[in-house]
């Protein structure tokens, strides 16, 4: 059985782990502001000097070599962004993660000495019931370690692909740009 001072200290290190969670999330929320006044702020510069560059046009073959030499940076700058606010999301999610596995492993390993014990203090012809528990947790647990390679691996497909996409972007606006 649990002790008064076990579960004031599983309490006191759950709310350690919501604040540090919170924390997490809250340099997460930090990075994504940060990064959206940049981006701002480089939108509201570009476009002035867009629009300046606009004014100063003369006929429409000027116009279109313009247009088509800011279409390039354009998607540059998009792909950029949204690596970044990639970047900031895996990052918040990895940190995330981390505890959920930490976690996990914390209170398996806690189940696990319980039922030891609960088998240990078990009357006597209950050896089968016991194992037959052990075995559970004992599945139970590599379903969960099984669980988590799978979202891993799923995570770097993820990735994988979002990066395949973002150059094939990219490539595909640099060959628009040099056919105008």
């Amino acid at each position: 059985m649990l002790t008064a001072e076990q579960m004031i200290a599983a309490q006191k290190a759950n709310i350690e782990t919501i604040f540090g969670l919170t924390q997490k999330a809250f340099e997460g929320v930090e990075k994504l502001v940060e990064l959206n006044v940049q981006a701002t702020k480089a939108a509201l510069s570009e476009s002035a000097n867009s629009t300046q560059a606009l004014l100063s046009v003369k006929d429409a073959q000027e116009l279109l070599t313009l247009q088509a030499s800011l279409m390039q940076p354009l998607a540059e700058k998009t792909v950029a962004y949204s690596r970044h606010l990639y970047d900031i999301a895996q990052g918040t999610t990895a940190e995330f993660g981390k505890v959920a596995e930490a976690q996990a492993s914390d209170t398996q390993k806690k189940f696990m000495a319980v039922v030891d014990n609960a088998s240990k203090n078990a009357p006597a012809g209950s050896e089968t019931a016991m194992l037959v528990m052990k075995q559970a947790v004992s599945t139970a647990t590599n379903a969960v370690e099984s669980v988590q390679k799978a979202v891993k691996q799923a995570t770097e497909m993820a990735e994988a692909n979002f990066n395949t996409v973002t150059n094939s972007a990219v490539n595909a606006s640099k060959s628009v740009a040099k056919k105008r």
